[in-house]
């Protein structure tokens, strides 16, 4: 109970947050009360003497049978069981001593309820942020299933991709998961782009083909350093996700299933054309993944924003503000844990081209 003293100290300090501008809900809230017991105190006259109930109830177990409740759950038969479990091994034995409820009250209020082990939380260390400011320095990959025309059984579509210009650097379909196969697409894609060691950072989740042993000999034969998205957290490699939803999300995605291997590695090798020299990517200012791979982005920027400040030239009176922003994309980092941005960097560079 709150005695006398200490409710006229809440409601002093109830006072003084209402007074700097705190709403009082608040300010109770952070004293654990409510708005109407502040009422009540402040009634003229009004003293809360609640006590609670004086009563026992009648059907209160005696102190003997509450200690032999706690020498049963505290036996070595029962001390590894919990109270649900001890009433029906009790009621097998032929013997009933207490509800399941009052065995857990009697637990509780002896402070005998807790853990036997410690059961701290796994902790989730944030992994290293992997930022990319140009092509080639940081690539991300995971493997997709593709439906096969038996039911239960599925092609495997593993697709490696660069984070800065969202290009797909390489990509196999096969019949099963494993490290080798993963291998052989890190080397195809170190091949294909020409990257030197140490230069390429090869972010992934953490199953087993991207853990593997011939997977992890392979990159650091070839020098790309591994990262890997912590245990059990799904946005940790976001790139390669939301490509796997734009390639399963294409009209032309078969409704049912691939007939064959060769018929998904002919339809992913036509959505990789696609992708790479003909999608215009949202988030990299709708320039294709190989115009900004290749550096061709600027170049093609400056054509539109030549044309948008020649359009309001034209018809000034058409443009309220700025034109549409059309300078390069930012960097872009590989986890959650991102760097601070400058939002009035873009607008200053509009404003000064």
């Amino acid at each position: 109970m709150i005695g006398e003293t200490q409710r006229v100290q809440a409601m002093e300090l109830i006072d003084e947050a209402v007074h700097r501008g705190c709403r009082k809900v608040k300010a109770c809230e952070a004293l654990g009360l409510t708005v109407r017991t502040v009422q009540r105190w402040r009634r003229a006259g009004s003293v809360d003497r609640r006590q609670g109930s004086r009563t026992m109830p009648a059907n209160r177990l005696s102190e003997t049978e509450r200690t032999r409740v706690v020498a049963v759950l505290s036996g070595p038969q029962y001390c590894d069981h919990s109270p649900n479990q001890v009433v029906p091994m009790l009621a097998d034995g032929g013997e009933y001593i207490a509800s399941e409820s009052t065995m857990y009250r009697i637990l509780r209020e002896k402070k005998l309820l807790h853990h036997r082990q410690a059961s701290t939380p796994a902790r989730r260390h944030e992994p290293t942020p992997r930022t990319a400011s140009g092509p080639n320095q940081v690539w991300s990959w995971d493997i997709t299933w593709l439906a096969s025309p038996v039911r239960g059984l599925f092609f495997y579509l593993y697709l490696m991709m660069d984070i800065y210009s969202r290009k797909i650097v390489a990509w196999q379909v096969h019949e099963r998961e494993c490290a080798e196969y993963a291998a052989a697409l890190a080397t195809e894609a170190c091949y294909v782009e020409a990257v030197a060691a140490h230069e390429v950072v090869l972010h992934a989740d953490n199953g087993s083909p991207m853990k593997g042993a011939t997977m992890l000999a392979t990159l650091e034969r070839l020098g790309v350093m591994a990262s890997f998205s912590r245990p059990a957290v799904s946005d940790d490699n976001p790139f390669s996700e939301s490509l796997f939803r734009t390639l399963k999300y294409r009209p032309a995605y078969p409704q049912r299933a691939f007939e064959h291997i060769a018929h998904a590695r002919a339809w992913v090798e036509q959505f990789v054309a696609w992708y790479n020299f003909e999608h215009r990517h949202s988030a990299i200012r709708f320039v294709t993944p190989h115009e900004r791979h290749s550096g061709q982005e600027r170049e093609i920027l400056q054509r539109r924003h030549a044309l948008y400040q020649q359009a309001r030239r034209c018809h000034p009176e058409r443009w309220s503000g700025q034109t549409r922003n059309w300078t390069p994309a930012d960097t872009v980092c590989i986890t959650s844990f991102r760097p601070k941005v400058n939002k009035t960097k873009s607008s200053k560079l509009n404003k000064a081209a």
